[in-house]
């Protein structure tokens, strides 16, 4: 008799159904899994979605992370400008 597959195989196999691009069949073969176990995984996920996990955290946090970064270079863009108009003003 086969064990059943912990909840973070079935999180990840849905995962991966969902966002890699690839096809269910595809993914089913990739993770020893029927087609139709997988899309009755993929069917209880979107009814009912579970909490954040550690990945979707840390996702988020990247993403924040990303808005900052982009948000400090632009700020250091206008420095540097400003920096060139100034010395330039002094200069004549």
């Amino acid at each position: 008799m086969a064990s059943r597959p912990s909840p973070e195989f079935h999180a990840e196999a849905v995962r991966v159904a969902l966002s890699s691009g690839l096809s269910r069949k595809q993914v089913a073969v990739d993770f020893g899994v029927g087609f139709s176990t997988l899309s009755r995984w993929i069917q209880q996920e979107r009814k009912n979605p579970e909490k954040p996990t550690a990945q979707s955290d840390l996702e988020r946090e990247v993403a924040e992370l990303r808005r900052e970064n982009r948000q400090l270079r632009e700020e250091r863009d206008v420095l540097k400008k400003a920096t060139v108009f100034f010395a330039e003003r002094v200069r004549t």
